[in-house]
């Protein structure tokens, strides 16, 4: 629960080693399972009602310190509306994304329904992803582990770089098309 909401829990290391642990017979899989999903789904359910009830009202009180406009706000709150809700499924697998993507929906007001459909299947997915990681790798999962993580950061990386260079082709792109319309006046 603490690592959805925010808090530095290793998550996945937690649930491989739980994984591992249903592989060696100590913890059993339904108790297991269960309780990774409470966590989960308790985390993310916290992480969706205090976006929903102290974000807008954080930003709005202290955005301007930020450069966070209205205009900003409407813009994550339509993009959510159009695609963020699968950000909620598959935010649990982005290291960093996941801890966020819950206070995104509840500032976006994404409906209560809507947002447990998307965060809890998520849940599900991601609970069973690491468990069944843990238990298939058996012995070696610690090192299985490192290599996923290595590999999710460079991934990350290379996404978030990915992305500044086009939002500054895009950028680049308006400010000339801006000039060349200033300049045909």
């Amino acid at each position: 629960m603490f690592g959805i909401v925010g808090l530095p829990v290793p998550d996945e290391t937690l649930l491989t080693f739980s994984g591992y642990l249903i592989y060696k017979g100590t913890f059993s899989l339904p108790l297991a399972m269960g309780a990774a999903l409470a966590g989960s789904g308790c985390g993310i359910t916290l992480s969706y009602f205090l976006g929903r009830t102290f974000g807008l009202g954080l930003i709005h009180r202290y955005g301007r310190y930020l450069r966070i406009t209205e205009a900003h706000v409407e813009k994550a709150h339509d993009w959510f509306r159009r695609r963020g809700r699968w950000g909620l499924t598959i935010g649990y697998f982005v290291p960093g994304v996941r801890h966020f993507t819950a206070y995104a929906a509840g500032m976006s007001a994404l409906e209560p329904p809507q947002f447990a459909l998307f965060a809890y299947s998520g849940a599900v997915l991601w609970v069973s992803t690491f468990l069944t990681l843990g238990y298939v790798l058996g012995d070696q999962w610690e090192a299985a582990l490192r290599m996923i993580h290595r590999y999710a950061v460079e991934a990350t990386v290379a996404a978030a770089a990915l992305a500044v260079v086009v939002l500054a082709v895009r950028w680049w792109g308006r400010r000339r098309m801006a000039r060349q319309a200033g300049a045909g006046e």
